[in-house]
């Protein structure tokens, strides 16, 4: 992080300067400095901050995080049926996980905006990994995407009528158990039919395993820092 703010230079002078001094210290060899008398006069430029024997520091690879919902009643699962390049798919209420926002709370966002219910997440049925590779086909570019899924169960709420569903939504359905796995060709995920059998099982874990600093929660509002 701290890394790829001083490369874009969007880290003040006097910072940078600092940590680039500090990294000096601690790898002399590995780190690109000047180390003539005349670096603490000169401008100071990105290559100051190029690692030669870490080429992964450029670009790192991670998970795109996503949240989901699972909401079960009376024997029931509510799933959303959704239009993708695919053609029409179930899934859970989920999405991704936006900055300054919890777990939690993106997880009953995601389901307020796919369902229009209130939902308040009461435990977390799994952490789940998951890729998904689609070819080039015009109009869509090729993708390789690894999901990293927090899936919650809880308690659905009241009806907004108010508002619509989330683009690209065409509606929610209640399908029993052998519904979802006789379907399974259209489900969006994998990760679909495993939180509904991890649920089954009764796999819960209490939200208190999931702690979110103050910090997160402040990142829409400060000035990005190091």
């Amino acid at each position: 992080m701290i890394y790829r703010r001083l490369r874009s230079g969007s880290v003040p002078e006097t910072i940078a300067r600092a940590y680039i001094s500090f990294r000096a210290s601690l790898q002399p060899v590995s780190l690109s400095v000047d180390t003539d008398q005349n670096f603490a006069s000169r401008p100071y430029r990105r290559e100051d901050l190029v690692f030669p024997d870490n080429p992964a520091m450029i670009q790192r690879w991670k998970p795109s995080t996503t949240v989901a919902a699972i909401i079960e009643q009376n024997g029931l699962f509510m799933l959303v049926e959704e239009h993708t390049p695919e053609g029409l798919r179930l899934n859970n209420p989920a999405g991704h996980l936006d900055e300054g926002e919890s777990l939690v709370h993106g997880c009953a966002r995601e389901a307020l905006e796919e369902t229009k219910h209130l939902f308040t997440p009461e435990s977390l049925v799994g952490v789940y990994l998951s890729r998904f590779q689609r070819d080039a086909c015009a109009p869509h570019a090729a993708e390789d995407i690894t999901y990293l899924r927090f899936a919650f169960a809880g308690r659905l709420g009241a009806l907004q009528s108010g508002r619509q569903l989330d683009t690209g939504i065409v509606r929610t359905l209640w399908l029993s158990p052998d519904d979802i796995r006789a379907s399974a060709e259209r489900h969006r995920s994998p990760l679909v039919l495993q939180c509904m059998e991890d649920y089954l099982s009764g796999q819960r874990f209490p939200l208190g395993l999931i702690h979110t600093d103050a910090s997160v929660t402040r990142m829409s509002t400060l000035p990005h820092t190091l």
